[in-house]
């Protein structure tokens, strides 16, 4: 049977590949390893000793090497990527897995949003006629719900008007006892009600995007100023499963170096070891400007399991990091 499962997996790479391929975009290759590494607080990176003392990364993310590629005027691109987080382990986490990432010039997070739905449609259609899950339909119409509809409509609460007091007193009607601390964490708070109250509400829904995060969670999404500031970007849960993040991109080298900063601060903070903020990402566009731009990571072993009605990422990977 699991020799099977990866049969289909691989039918289903083909089909992903050639979607990519008729909307105009090329597969490259980046670097597994790279001095770059995007920071992130709650991301762990593998860190190789390299000569002279240096290290290494084994990349979460092909992001920073991606978009070094769109400063060279590469408009469409996508790669196939191996990425390694570690500390990763779990029914929908391994070590190492597929993703997907993928850069468009000259357009937003919105038309990504489009560009996901027919790409999720195509597979949904694909392993429905292969009878390889039968749940599925030729045609996924995947709800779009602004990150303030979600909690208001969940949680019966707006995540940016909300005083912190509020905030604790709606996470305590799920969370016998809060964390130490998160009573002052706004960004904490939001996190443990979105999991609690807000995901089960989206997994009622089957396929949603969620969009306009707070402007603390725009990680290298561009903000806007609205009445609250929100960060450009989304997320596509299937079956209340977290698929994939996408990204209006933040296009200035300063604030890129601010927010890597940031990052390196919280994991300061949180006792982590501080990783280089320091990349050639940043020295490459303050020279070849990044273009105005938008980009996705889908996280391809758990769409995978969707399509094909697993259960565990085991159950699509050829060699689980257990049996590796």
């Amino acid at each position: 049977m699991k020799l099977e499962i990866l049969q289909r997996r691989a039918r289903l790479l083909t089909e992903l590949r050639a979607c990519f391929v008729s909307h105009g975009y090329f597969e490259v290759q980046t670097p597994v390893l790279s001095r770059d590494c995007c920071v992130d607080a709650w991301i762990e990176p593998f860190v190789v000793p390299l000569n002279a003392g240096e290290v290494g990364y084994l990349q979460t993310s092909p992001e920073f090497a991606l978009k070094r590629l769109l400063c060279a005027r590469a408009d469409k691109i996508f790669e196939v990527a191996r990425v390694f987080r570690k500390e990763e382990s779990g029914p929908r986490h391994n070590p190492e897995f597929t993703m997907i990432e993928w850069y468009q010039c000259h357009v937003d997070h919105h038309v990504q949003m489009d560009f996901v739905e027919q790409l999720v449609s195509h597979l949904a259609a694909f392993s429905f006629e292969n009878g390889w899950n039968a749940e599925l339909t030729k045609a996924v119409r995947i709800h779009r719900l602004s990150y303030q509809e979600a909690f208001q409509r969940f949680a019966g609460i707006c995540p940016f008007a909300a005083t912190l007091e509020e905030l604790a007193d709606v996470a305590g009607k799920t969370t016998a006892t809060l964390p130490n601390g998160i009573e002052t964490d706004r960004d904490g708070l939001l996190n443990l009600i979105l999991a609690d109250q807000t995901e089960p509400g989206l997994k009622s829904l089957g396929a949603v995007f969620l969009y306009d995060y707070p402007a603390s969670q725009a990680a290298l999404a561009k903000i806007r100023n609205d009445r609250f500031p929100v960060a450009e970007r989304f997320e596509l849960y299937l079956n209340g499963v977290e698929i994939c993040n996408g990204y209006h991109e933040l296009t200035d080298p300063i604030e890129l170096k601010s927010r890597m900063q940031q990052q390196n601060q919280k994991r300061l903070a949180a006792g982590l070891p501080e990783i280089r903020s320091e990349s050639r990402l940043q020295q490459t566009m303050s020279t070849f400007p990044l273009p105005p731009s938008s980009g996705v990571a889908l996280g391809w072993d758990r769409l995978v399991m969707w399509c094909l009605s697993c259960d565990t990422i085991q159950e699509v990977i050829a060699f689980p990091f257990e049996e590796a």
